[in-house]
């Protein structure tokens, strides 16, 4: 059995966790989890996430808006983000970024939102965690412009892209997607990737990996990806675990 495993982009606010949350997450260090990154969406889960971080001692949290959720925000949403990222156990600002996928017709407020955050991330001295869909372009333009540390989680753009994320000394988190036999891309990336930059990571409940693709994800399912990244560096995935561990402590000073 695996151990010494650390989540870093979770959503146990999510409802699909409505009916089992408790024991789901009080059973998850007997599968070797020793830490998992909650991350808030929007103000709501947000402060549901630093409940649970109050809760469970290996739970860690982070706050900020999701692109998706860029409308009809107070105009103090900064402000109420600034004082939830004040917590002890808040280690970051996110799930922020772009997602030209689902939204194009909020581009400019989502570009607007994105910068807004990373400055606070900035002036807070933590690092963010970037949602980037069909916007790699963008978001590499606003990453480079601002220069935060932090990850760009369940990365999909190419090795291209990648290389310029290096650059600017961030991370990058894979979790289920690399697993999927169309992962192409991410195969690539992975291959080129130095271990010392890698976070892994589940999106749960969405991206379970294979061979428990479509079925609801949780950190329990990470040992996967790490096999799957093993396989392709030629290594073995405890070791893979080991590493992504401590880069997770690391970049979120755990």
């Amino acid at each position: 059995m695996y151990n010494n495993i650390f989540d870093s982009h979770a959503h146990y606010t999510d409802k699909a966790f409505n009916d089992d949350r408790e024991n789901m997450l009080g059973s998850l260090k007997e599968s070797g989890i020793c830490g998992v990154i909650n991350c808030g969406a929007d103000l709501e889960s947000s402060k549901e996430a630093l409940k649970l971080a109050e809760t469970y001692d290996y739970l860690y949290f982070a706050c900020g808006i999701h692109p998706e959720e860029v409308e009809n925000l107070p105009e103090n949403y900064i402000e109420i983000l600034k004082d939830l990222a004040k917590h002890e156990k808040c280690v970051a600002i996110g799930e922020i970024g772009l997602d030209y996928y689902w939204r194009q017709d909020t581009k400019e407020k989502q570009k607007e939102v994105f910068e807004k955050q990373i400055l606070l991330a900035k002036e807070l001295d933590l690092p963010i965690i970037v949602h980037d869909r069909e916007a790699h372009g963008d978001t590499l333009e606003i990453l480079k412009k601002h220069k935060p540390k932090g990850v760009l989680h369940c990365f999909s753009g190419s090795v291209e892209t990648a290389k310029e994320v290096l650059k600017l000394g961030m991370y990058i988190g894979f979790g289920g997607a690399l697993t999927f036999k169309n992962a192409r891309k991410a195969v690539e990336v992975a291959e080129i990737l130095p271990l010392e930059k890698l976070l892994l990571e589940t999106d749960c409940p969405y991206m379970a990996p294979v061979p428990m693709r479509g079925k609801r994800n949780d950190s329990s399912l990470i040992p996967y990806v790490a096999e799957k990244i093993a396989e392709i560096k030629n290594t073995d995935a405890q070791r893979i675990l080991d590493i992504a561990t401590e880069n997770t402590k690391l970049l979120f000073n755990i």
